[in-house]
């Protein structure tokens, strides 16, 4: 069964004859045949990033974070609007992306992805974007610093990757690459995305924010890519 035949079942053709498919639907194979993703495994994190010793103020602030993903997750499944509001943004603040210079959307759609030998457009909202705002660029084009597709606690956090590709994509026609992220609360899955023929993501060691040196360096990575 072709892509197609697969998604007629529930998108029908615009006037100009072309599908419409909703990237919440596409599997990872879909994304990387539609798109030409090649995936490649990196297993050292600081091969791309320099990660910097935490504060004390910090420790003790990831901790409570820790904490409080335990008690929710003992209690049952936690929502996907929970995770972004009761760890992502903590942890996003404390590392630095609660910003003048940066800004962070919630729920934006996507530029329409043309896949012209495929007939199709994709369609889509990612959950968290956070881009630079600085003056030379929030004219003209912005620039992504880290795009994040959550999921909620039952999901498997890479289930987000093809989402978060799909997302992360229109980005690369503008820069070089790009950080992504994919999370269920517990695991965060880091991507790094990369122009070229084909566009290239490396997928990076996986990280539990229940495990004390796995959390910081969770917090680690979210400082290192804020500041680049």
């Amino acid at each position: 069964m072709n892509i197609k035949t697969k998604f007629f079942t529930y998108h029908c053709f615009n006037s100009d004859n072309t599908y419409t498919l909703d990237a919440r639907n596409l599997s990872l194979e879909d994304v990387q045949r539609l798109l030409k993703f090649e995936e490649q495994l990196n297993g050292s994190i600081t091969s791309l990033l320099c990660l910097e010793s935490l504060t004390d103020f910090e420790q003790q602030e990831l901790s409570q974070i820790r904490n409080l993903f335990r008690s929710y997750y003992a209690a049952g499944k936690i929502s996907e609007g929970q995770i972004k509001f009761l760890f992502l943004a903590p942890l996003m603040k404390l590392a630095g992306f609660y910003h003048f210079n940066i800004k962070i959307t919630l729920e934006e759609n996507i530029a329409d992805i043309s896949v012209e030998d495929e007939d199709t457009n994709i369609k889509g909202r990612m959950d968290i974007l956070a881009v630079s705002k600085t003056q030379e660029r929030i004219v003209t084009t912005p620039f992504w610093i880290l795009v994040i597709e959550s999921k909620n606690s039952s999901f498997n956090a890479l289930e987000g990757l093809p989402q978060l590709l799909t997302y992360a994509y229109k980005s690369l026609e503008n820069q070089t690459s790009v950080w992504g992220v994919t999370t269920n609360g517990m695991d965060y899955q880091f991507v790094y995305l990369q122009q070229g023929n084909p566009p290239i993501y490396q997928l990076l060691p996986k990280l539990d924010i229940t495990r004390s040196e796995s959390s910081i360096e969770l917090l680690q990575v979210f400082k290192s890519i804020c500041q680049l």
